[in-house]
């Protein structure tokens, strides 16, 4: 499904210079989030709260969102944009209660967690907690391969410049 939506996303995509570069701003910061996170989180291990799980319980969706709208403003399509804010809210929201259900009962501090620290758009100062502050771990982040979303986005900026030099309308 994701090659389909790609070859859409290309065919629907209006980019120019500026909108690639202007697009830097959300998806730069959303990789690297989504990078800095994968270095914390040890997936159903532990109830993480530290790092950027301290700002918001979801940093690596958030930084998905993030890339995904930074890649509508490449684009310049309103079709996109409209299309990945009904694909968030039909994929991710339901995503994002299933794994809070699992998380509350798995682990006896998330509901003290979740009072503290929003959903998805992160507090400005780190919540408090009573655990050790937690590290950034590479080898946690090589184990998540999140190195992949890097990857991704350059090569969507290449398909999108070759789009832009090559298939003109």
């Amino acid at each position: 499904m994701g090659f389909v939506f790609a070859a859409v996303f290309l065919w629907l995509a209006r980019p120019s210079w500026q909108t690639m570069l202007g697009s830097l701003v959300l998806v730069a910061p959303g990789v690297w989030l989504r990078a800095y996170a994968s270095g914390y989180v040890k997936k159903n291990a532990e109830l993480t709260r530290t790092g950027p799980y301290a700002h918001t319980r979801n940093p690596l969706y958030l930084g998905s969102m993030m890339i995904a709208f930074g890649f509508a403003v490449a684009a310049w399509s309103w079709i996109i944009l409209v299309a990945l804010v009904i694909l968030f809210a039909v994929i991710y929201l339901p995503t994002i209660r299933s794994e809070e259900a699992y998380l509350r009962e798995h682990f006896a501090g998330f509901d003290e967690y979740a009072a503290q620290v929003p959903r998805l758009l992160p507090r400005l100062t780190a919540a408090k907690t009573t655990e050790a502050a937690g590290s950034f771990s590479r080898e946690l982040y090589w184990k998540h391969r999140e190195y992949n979303a890097g990857m991704g986005a350059i090569a969507l900026y290449a398909a999108l410049a070759a789009r832009l030099l090559f298939l003109k309308r």
